[in-house]
């Protein structure tokens, strides 16, 4: 763990938008729309700069930003978000380091099989009895010193992690994991539950998996056979890829492999599922969500090729690697998802580029429903859907290419926190943005204490 001072990079002046594929820009240009201005970046540093230390999610609390790494996590002071500095790294291997805030806590995912729970591990074959994997918690009352104060291990790992509050000072840990095999003693098939970890927040060495719900008794989606040709074929649903919750509507959506779901969690210790939406000529994998503020609108992301791979050409076209918008009909146990519409970003990139639907969370503008989203290289698009089914983009900033070759980068998570955007970059390190448009200018009025974005909060206290 250390202290490393931030370095703000003076930004390049940037060019206008690219038109058709042959103006798909430059190695490292950057381009964007006239709205946006790009007020900082910050590197990795340290045992972070590595090629294969990917920058995750984010969670934010007050001055602070806190960005998961494979190689641990990164607290920024974002008080001047034109000058962000890091306060501290703490190396902590163990992809893909998902953060989670909740109070004096962070919650930090680790999806590899390591040789324990310590932050000195190597990882090790999950095939190993002895491997570990699951959740970390550190203490963060002290950020330039977190201290880390407990492990939960949990089957197959931890992914992703979700934020579920309690009653009387308890929160719940939700965690998303996949992908099991016959050789691994703690993750086997039929994988299809998710974990929840129960947190006593002022006695957090007490944390522990307190129940494994099945979500699918049925199996869920069975997949499409292996060997079907790209682009097409849906993953079978062994597990959930991402959850977010919605406490205030006792609400979550679970974007599970070849599922999209809506779950009840009243009872946070005792999902149950409502209703599920299956899309198996467009969508290869149910990755992530985002509910719009009055919870009648989903926003489910495919990440099509894993995140790994070129998906924003014609080739693939508009409707494969993109958002599928539904909306919520209906009430109590009776309600339903519905498919309104599919929104990709309309920029061509280079077949250098993996781009993809992922990682993003609301602007809050009453009486509207706008989202940022992170594309991985495809950049930042921050669009419209207050009509589901007709959702326009109004906002966007892009790097070219971050390699001459096809290599993992761009913007992991883009979440909008009081009147900034904040930009996970997979190799290029912290972004910050400012959108201003009248679209979105009232956005900037809403303030939060806290944000973790599989955790929405109701921006207006709607009924």
């Amino acid at each position: 763990m250390s202290t490393l001072a931030g370095v703000v990079l003076a930004i390049s002046s940037v060019v206008a938008a690219p038109a058709a594929s042959a103006d798909i820009p430059g190695k490292d240009e950057i381009v964007k729309s006239p709205n946006i201005s790009h007020l900082a970046n910050i590197p990795k540093e340290g045992p972070f700069a590595n090629v294969n230390a990917l920058n995750s999610d984010w969670a934010f609390q007050g001055k602070y930003a806190f960005g998961g790494n494979y190689e641990g996590f990164t607290i920024y002071d974002i008080s001047k978000p034109a000058t962000p500095k890091v306060v501290t790294q703490v190396h902590c291997p163990g992809a893909q380091n998902d953060v989670s805030i909740s109070g004096n806590l962070l919650f930090l995912s680790t999806d590899r099989s390591m040789s324990d729970d310590s932050c000195q591990a190597v990882p090790m074959p999950a095939t190993e009895k002895a491997a570990w994997e699951g959740i970390k918690i550190f203490d963060i009352s002290d950020v330039r010193n977190p201290r880390y104060v407990k492990a939960v291990e949990t089957k197959c790992g931890s992914h992703t992690n979700t934020l579920v509050p309690g009653k009387k000072g308890t929160a719940y840990i939700y965690v998303s994991s996949y992908s099991p095999s016959d050789t691994f003693p703690d993750c086997k098939p039929p994988h299809d539950l998710i974990s929840i970890v129960k947190v006593p927040l002022k006695n957090p060495t007490a944390a522990a998996v307190i129940s494994e719900p099945v979500l699918f008794p049925n199996g869920g989606n069975p997949g499409d056979p292996a060997g079907t040709p790209w682009p097409n074929g849906t993953s079978a649903t062994s597990g959930c890829h991402d959850l977010t919750a919605y406490p205030a509507k006792n609400l979550m959506a679970g974007a599970c492999m070849g599922d999209g779901v809506l779950f009840d969690i009243s009872n946070p210790e005792k999902p149950t599922t409502i209703t599920s939406v299956r899309d198996d000529e467009n969508f290869a994998f149910w990755h992530s969500a985002t509910f719009n503020n009055k919870a009648n609108k989903i926003v489910f992301t495919d990440e099509l090729g894993g995140g790994g791979a070129a998906t924003c050409n014609t080739t693939i076209g508009p409707e494969k690697g993109a958002n599928a918008i539904y909306d919520i009909v209906g009430k109590g146990a009776k309600r339903k998802l519905e498919f309104r519409s599919y929104y990709k970003i309309p920029r061509p990139n280079a077949d250098t580029e993996n781009c993809v639907a992922h990682n993003g969370s609301l602007i809050p503008v009453k009486g509207k429903d706008i989202m940022v989203q992170a594309w991985y290289q495809g950049g930042i698009s921050i669009y419209d859907f207050t009509d589901s089914s007709k959702p326009k983009e109004i906002g966007w900033f892009d790097r070219g290419t971050f390699a001459d070759t096809l290599v993992t980068g761009g913007s992991w998570s883009a979440y909008y926190y009081n009147g900034y955007i904040y930009s996970n970059d997979i190799q290029k390190g912290l972004d910050v943005l400012q959108i201003k448009d009248k679209a979105t200018d009232k956005g900037a009025r809403v303030k939060l204490d806290e944000l973790n974005a599989q955790s929405q909060p109701d921006y207006f206290d709607q009924d």
